[in-house]
């Protein structure tokens, strides 16, 4: 039974998003592909985050906060919602972030990010101040955002942070309702995962129907799959529904590392753009969409496939920094 207790929601998207078939994709393949739009939420440049923001919004003017502190890379797509929204609220955002931070004991990505232009151009438009610092393990940049809100508060600043690419209950309830938009019958759900709601929230609300849900993982770090358990349970305790217990999360796919392209995801943004017209971002989606198409090829999956466009397609303007 699901828990009365439900989160406000602060509208941002243009929702219901599109759901439609990729007749080209589908031709070639042999199967019959669909994909949802969520770069066309019509907030900020579109993207999935925007449907997380839309919960969490609520709670920023509930505790009457003056700033918002985040965290995440250069490119973020959850800054630049993030940003967006609270500019919306006249709210301060600002966010410690770094070009390429990794985790310790995985090897460094050698090829440069897209740091420059792109999201980082629209953090500028937003308004939202960026502290940038040197590129290190993730649990440093936590610590400095963490650092970032108590020096704040020292001053006086009414202060409320907010997780990394806001991987939370919130944002995992904001994609288990996201899973009613669909009204037609998949058997198998593609979507890039790094910090986990997006997954966790989709893998929730098709529990026990007949479509598999998969994630492709943008991130190397196992860890992220206990992670995708945790935000389920968290959500679970919170507001009632599924509590997962497993979930199919594919870590073959994530190239060079998080935050930068792979061979295999520049290929797919390509072929997307020439044979449908759709534009995939270089760190999430092309990523999830290479898998996906590797996946059929190997006839892994088959029958009628939903890709979950995660957005980012600011991405595509950044460029190394120089």
């Amino acid at each position: 039974m699901t828990n009365a207790n439900q989160p406000s929601r602060f509208p941002l998207c243009i929702l219901p998003t599109p759901c439609h078939r990729l007749p080209r994709v589908s031709e070639d393949w042999g199967v019959d592909v669909w994909i949802k739009r969520d770069d066309l939420t019509g907030f900020a440049g579109g993207g999935n985050k925007g449907r997380k923001l839309e919960v969490l919004l609520p709670q920023v003017l509930a505790q009457d906060a003056k700033v918002v502190v985040t965290c995440g890379s250069s490119s973020s797509n959850f800054v630049r919602q993030l940003g967006a929204a609270c500019s919306l609220i006249g709210v301060r955002c600002e966010a410690i972030v770094m070009d390429l931070p990794f985790e310790p004991g995985y090897p460094k990505p050698q090829i440069p990010p897209l740091a420059s232009g792109g999201n980082e151009t629209l953090n500028e438009l937003f308004g939202t101040v960026i502290h940038r610092i040197p590129d290190g393990p993730w649990e440093t940049l936590f610590d400095e955002a963490t650092n970032r809100a108590a020096l704040l508060r020292e001053h006086g600043e009414q202060v409320v942070e907010v997780k990394i690419g806001g991987s939370s209950a919130e944002g995992v309830f904001a994609f288990r309702q996201a899973a009613e938009e669909i009204s037609q019958s998949f058997d198998h759900l593609v979507v890039s995962s790094s910090s986990g709601s997006t997954l966790s929230g989709l893998a929730s609300g098709f529990h026990g129907s007949t479509t598999h849900v998969i994630g492709i993982s943008a991130d190397p770090e196992e860890e992220n799959y206990d992670d995708v358990l945790r935000l389920s349970r968290e959500c679970a305790e919170r507001f009632g529904g599924t509590r997962l217990t497993e979930v199919d999360l594919r870590y073959e796919y994530v190239g060079p590392g998080y935050g930068v392209a792979s061979e295999e995801g520049v290929l797919a943004a390509e072929y997307l753009a020439r044979r449908e017209g759709i534009i995939l971002d270089p760190v999430y989606s092309a990523k999830a969409f290479a898998g996906m198409q590797d996946l059929v090829t190997r006839k892994e999956i088959k029958g009628r496939i939903l890709f979950w466009h995660t957005g980012g397609v600011p991405s595509v303007f950044g460029r190394p920094r120089t």
